[in-house]
């Protein structure tokens, strides 16, 4: 009640010592005050008493309350906003420009400022007031809007100012009728939903982005899952064989598939394993074959101890391998070799096992299968940094090279001499 009462009081009063002024140059031009001019002064305190009354209970309907912040013409707010500086500024400069009645919007990117004119409702629809309406004639019609981004360290924050477009000593005279008022909540409001919805959609693309994650480790051990049974199927039929025809070597072929389980079971979830365990399981599952091919087969490996760090997928490098054995070496008279090689190529590691088996034209088939599963995982797991490729080795056999990003931190160093040299061996059969 006190707030409304001063508010009324400082308007008359301002009213006041205008007519007061202008009543001495009233005197001085005609000689005195007559009755036109108290029936003026009449009519002005009038129409200041009415407008302020106007102005304080459009506030109320708005604001809900009557106090100091709300019936000033001159509103401020600021807004934390968790968002970078340039995101904060294209929300407040949208936030501006959906502002109803906005004109003459001006965009600062450099200074981070926004500048806009807001016109007032027009109860003359348009049309241009009476000429015996002075008052009208001289209203405000805009309220003017600056909007100020202040960049932070990850969080920026907004000013918001809000007030009539004109000189402030016309406040002492005239009200807004709470329209900065309305402005600045408006403006407060459209920042704080634009940011909530920012803050939904990263939500749900977290959620999207954890779920494609679950599906992607689902996929991962589905495949791995149909590789491991393809070798133990293989490793048990054989071993059943060999109990009936040779005991002793189905006891050390059972030995070294335990030792293969040992050290493939601790990575039985894992989508990653680095390239020296890899090797491990290989050479344990490379005995596994020799003890059914002898001297038919012949392994080579040139892998640099720093590269043994890599990561590939679990299984991958046995995936090769295996492909090698049962399509190149198993069906040719004589068995052959088979290389493992390894080297750093700019910021990617690339895995070769080569052979010099029989190559594509042999008689053996297959599924398809082992190969299918190995770009599907490579692509889960990499996307497209990692690549797979296949092609004959000469004079014959194949050579299967996977690429493989290395981390931005890795310190593999560049290739051994030896390494280059046996993978040409490798390529040239």
């Amino acid at each position: 009640m006190s707030t409304s009462l001063f508010l009324i009081l400082r308007i008359l009063f301002a009213w006041a010592v205008a007519i007061f002024v202008a009543g001495l140059v009233w005197s001085a031009i005609f000689n005195g005050v007559g009755g036109i001019f108290w029936l003026l002064t009449l009519g002005l305190v009038a129409m200041a008493t009415l407008g302020a009354i106007t102005h304080l209970r459009r506030v109320k309907l708005i604001a809900g309350r009557i106090d100091a912040a709300t019936i000033s013409a001159h509103q401020q707010r600021r807004i934390e906003l968790p968002l970078d500086v340039d995101a904060a500024f294209a929300l407040v400069a949208a936030a501006v420009r959906e502002l109803p009645r906005a004109e003459d919007i001006e965009e600062s990117r450099g200074s981070l400022q926004v500048r806009a004119r807001v016109r007032r409702n027009d109860p003359f629809g348009g049309a241009q007031p009476s000429r015996w309406n002075l008052l009208a004639r001289f209203a405000i019609t805009h309220d003017r809007v600056l909007a100020t981004v202040q960049p932070g360290d990850g969080i920026s924050s907004a000013t918001l100012l809000c007030e009539p477009d004109a000189p402030h000593w016309v406040d002492l005279f005239a009200l807004d009728e709470g329209s900065n008022f309305e402005n600045a909540e408006a403006l407060q409001r459209s920042v704080s939903r634009r940011v909530a919805e920012q803050r939904r959609d990263e939500q749900a693309a977290a959620e999207r982005s954890a779920t494609d994650n679950a599906l992607t480790v689902a996929r991962l051990n589905l495949l791995m899952a149909q590789v491991e049974p393809h070798f133990l199927y293989n490793t048990l039929a054989n071993a059943q064989v060999l109990a009936r025809t040779d005991p002793a070597r189905c006891e050390q072929m059972i030995g070294h598939l335990i030792q293969y389980l040992r050290r493939s079971l601790p990575r039985e979830h894992d989508a990653l394993s680095t390239l020296g365990e890899e090797l491990e399981r290989t050479r344990a599952y490379l005995e596994i074959l020799r003890i059914r091919m002898g001297a038919r087969l012949e392994l080579h490996i040139e892998v640099a101890d720093e590269l043994k760090q890599v990561q590939l997928p679990s299984m991958m490098l046995q995936t090769l391998v295996e492909n090698a054995i049962k399509h190149g070496l198993e069906p040719k008279p004589g068995g052959g070799n088979i290389w493992i090689l390894a080297r750093r190529l700019d910021d990617h590691a690339t895995v070769t096992v080569a052979d010099d088996g029989q190559g594509f034209g042999g008689a053996t088939s297959g599924t398809g299968i082992g190969l299918k599963n190995l770009r599907e995982r490579l692509r889960l797991t990499y996307g497209e940094r990692a690549s797979f490729s296949i092609v004959s080795n000469f004079p014959s056999g194949v050579a299967a090279t996977l690429s493989l990003p290395l981390p931005e931190t890795s310190t593999v160093p560049p290739p051994l001499p030896g390494v280059a040299r046996m993978e040409g061996e490798a390529r040239h059969g």
